[in-house]
Order: C-alpha cells, then structure tokens, then sequence
C-alpha cells in the first residue's frame, strides 16, 4: 500500500509541474490573442481574465497517467497492466467534453449542442456495461433494472457535469471543491484496489493544484491570473460524475465496492454542487424564470451579498464541504440508513440558505436576485 501511495504521488507531481509550466504560456497567448473573459452584471470580477486555463487539464492528466501506467507495466513482477475497452471509450468521451468546452472558450458554442454532446458523451458508459444498478435500499428501493439504471446514470453524469460548470462562478471555487472530491475518490479507489483509476484522479488533481495557484493567488494587473473555463469546469465535471457512478454500481468486476457506504462517501463528495443547482433551478421555476437563465442566485453569489470576499466566501463553502463529509461518514459509521442520511442533509441545506436568505434580507437585499 504505502508503495502504491508513493506512485500516486509521483503521478500527482509530474502533471502538477507539467501545468505549472504550460499555464503561463497559455496565460501569455490569451492576452495577446484577447481570449478573455469579460466583466458583466453577472461576473464579479473587473477586468478581462484570460479563460483557458482548462486547456491544461487533459493533456497534463494523459501525461501523467501515461507515465504512470507505463511504470506501473515496468515494475508489476510480470503481470501486464491492461486498460480495458470501456475505459479507453470513457476517455474517448472525456476527450469530446473537454473539445466542446474548448470550442465554447473560443467562438461559443449554443447551449444545446452541449447539452446534447454531454448525453451522447454520458451514454457511452451504460453502453460499456457501467450504470447504476441499485439503491441500496433508498426509500426501499435496492437493485433497479437497466431500463432505469440507464436513463438515471446518463441524468446523474450530465447533472454533475453541469453542476461543476455553473458553480464555477468566483475565483478557486470549482477548482478546490474538485479537488476535495477527487482526493476522496481517491482514497476509495486506492484502498479498494484501483489502482489505474487512481493514477487517473492523481494526474487530475496535479493540474487542478497547479491551477489553483495561478486561479486563487495570480493578480490581473501582472497578467498571471487565469480562469479554467468550460474546457476546465466541463472535464471536471464529467469526470467527477463518472467517478460517482463508479463508486455507485453493484458489480464486482467493474465497482469500487459494493454497498450503500461508498455511495454515501461518493453523493456527500458532490453535495455541495449538486445542492446549489438544485435550489437555483427550483427559484428560477417559482419565480416564473427561464431554468438556463443566468443569474446571480447560486450560493457564492449569496454569500458574497453578505459582505464577504471571495476567499472568504470561499473558505465558507469548503467548510460546508467538510461538515456535510464529516457528518455523513459519522451517520454511516453507526449505521444510520442511507435515507435518512439524505434527508438530514437537505433539511440541514434549507435551514441553511433560509439563515443566509434572513442574513442578506438585513443588508437590505433581495435574496432572491
């Protein structure tokens, strides 16, 4: 084990110092081709940003995980490492996502070509054989058919996806709540023996942290400061939603360990987000809204009409983050159903954004904006 977590590391740091050497290039490319992200009502910075910093995430995660798996075939005493068919479509579909985010940064591209890129992308895993196929008893319900397990795998791996797009709204923001999830997946996979898949998130979560540093500490005026755009929030994303299915599907050959706790672990990892899209679409019907509509209605927007700042706004939902991880693994250890673990945690959520609604109220504004 202890020899696995040092391969990991290995492959955290080589694609960690691959992004910190080709971010400042693309950094100095989008402010001479004035690939920018702009200010506007809904923004919260002040000046133009370049917005490729996802242009980073694949090729220094395939790098890394190139590397990897090219050691890990060296120094496995004779048995071959093998990467199966579905995998290399999952990263097919992966690379597809990240081209559409790409396109988007650059020219734009309509909401519904990548809404239905996304369902394609999604479709090919339950095509190789991976969906969720039981609920472990949530609401009663446990193994669920695949006429079912299908439609509901492709909503979840679309609805993370999107989720990690539309939460990337102030600075570090998707970047650190990707980084939390991967390091739990992480841990999952490694201590149920996935390794590849581990080498997998390592790689990602180099060039997140690479990322981070450049996202959350570059300064504007001195031109080191750059957004991850939706070639960076989309590949998150997919990833991350992939990975939640994983962990969810009962099967001994293809999932990280069957059961309701690693579906626990996997949900509260994606909490946050998930939570957040949930509550901004449901105002938006209400309030007799346009759902894709932007807005600033999502929880960091909140928070920063409190008179927070943005690392400060920042450091809140982290906490949140860890206080939802913290209570649920508790809840699972002394065996609390999966049921009731969930309803807790969206009562916990609606009793939160009703105190922060009253806190916003105070200021004298609509929280509902």
């Amino acid at each position: 084990m202890c020899k696995d977590w040092i391969y990991l590391l290995g492959t955290f740091l080589i694609s960690w110092l691959f992004s910190l050497a080709i971010i400042p290039l693309i950094m100095r490319y989008c402010n001479s081709r004035g690939i920018l992200d702009l200010p506007n009502g809904r923004k919260v910075h002040k000046s133009g940003v370049p917005r490729l910093g996802g242009l980073s995430f694949f090729p220094s995660m395939c790098l890394a995980l190139m590397v990897a798996l090219f050691l890990l075939d060296r120094t496995s005493s004779g048995e071959r490492v093998i990467v199966s068919f579905w995998s290399c479509t999952f990263l097919i579909s992966l690379f597809t996502i990240y081209a559409t985010g790409l396109i988007d940064d650059f020219m734009g591209l309509d909401a519904k070509v990548k809404f239905i890129v996304q369902i394609v992308a999604a479709t090919t895993l339950p095509v190789c054989g991976l969906y969720i196929n039981n609920m472990y008893g949530f609401w009663g319900v446990n193994e669920i058919p695949a006429y079912i397990g299908i439609p509901l795998t492709i909503f979840i791996v679309v609805f993370i996806t999107n989720a990690m797009n539309l939460i990337d709204g102030i600075d570090g923001l998707c970047g650190s709540l990707s980084l939390i999830a991967l390091a739990g997946f992480l841990y999952l996979f490694v201590v149920y023996g996935l390794i590849v898949y581990g080498h997998l998130i390592a790689a990602l979560m180099g060039t997140v942290a690479a990322f981070l540093r450049f996202n959350l500490f570059g300064h504007v005026d001195k031109k080191n400061k750059i957004f991850m755009g939706d070639a960076g929030s989309l590949t998150l994303g997919f990833i991350l939603g992939f990975l939640l299915v994983k962990c969810s599907v009962d099967s001994p050959q293809i999932t990280v360990h069957s059961g309701a706790s690693s579906m626990t672990v996997a949900i509260t990892l994606l909490l946050v987000p998930c939570f957040d899209v949930v509550r901004v679409v449901i105002s938006r019907i209400y309030h007799k809204r346009k759902i894709f509509t932007a807005d600033k209605n999502h929880f960091h927007h909140k928070l920063l009409r409190t008179g927070l700042g943005q690392h400060s706004a920042l450091a809140v939902i982290l906490l949140e983050v860890l206080f939802y991880l913290v209570l649920n693994m508790a809840l699972s250890y002394i065996h609390v159903t999966f049921s009731i673990i969930v309803l807790l945690d969206i009562v916990l959520w609606i009793t939160g954004n009703t105190i922060l609604n009253a806190v916003i109220h105070r200021h004298g504004d609509n929280p509902f904006v």
